[in-house]
């Protein structure tokens, strides 16, 4: 995937709905009936595609042993991973450090 971002523009419809264009949709391997999460963030609105690869990712997550970290902090560690991969990407993407 590239570092490098572009900036699309689109368009809402009535129903709120809006058209992902083509080059991010094959980037994030989007397909019709791909689901996604929507999340409210600081920046405005966070669209992810639940897509096979994320679905792979995030296969055997639930399975717990015992003595293993709670569910709830392993979660946490996980989304904070994902958080500071998505800063880096765009601090290299912007050229700040």
């Amino acid at each position: 995937m590239s570092t490098a971002l572009k900036t699309d523009s689109v368009w809402f419809t009535t129903k709120g709905q809006v058209v992902i264009p083509m080059r991010l949709r094959k980037l994030f391997r989007i397909e019709d009936g791909t689901r996604a999460i929507v999340t409210a963030t600081e920046d405005g609105i966070l669209l992810k595609p639940v897509t096979s690869v994320t679905i792979r990712k995030l296969r055997g997550i639930l399975k717990r042993k015992p003595g293993d970290k709670p569910f709830a902090q392993e979660w946490a560690e996980h989304k904070a991973g994902e958080i500071a991969l998505e800063e880096a990407k765009y601090a290299r993407s912007t050229g700040s450090r």
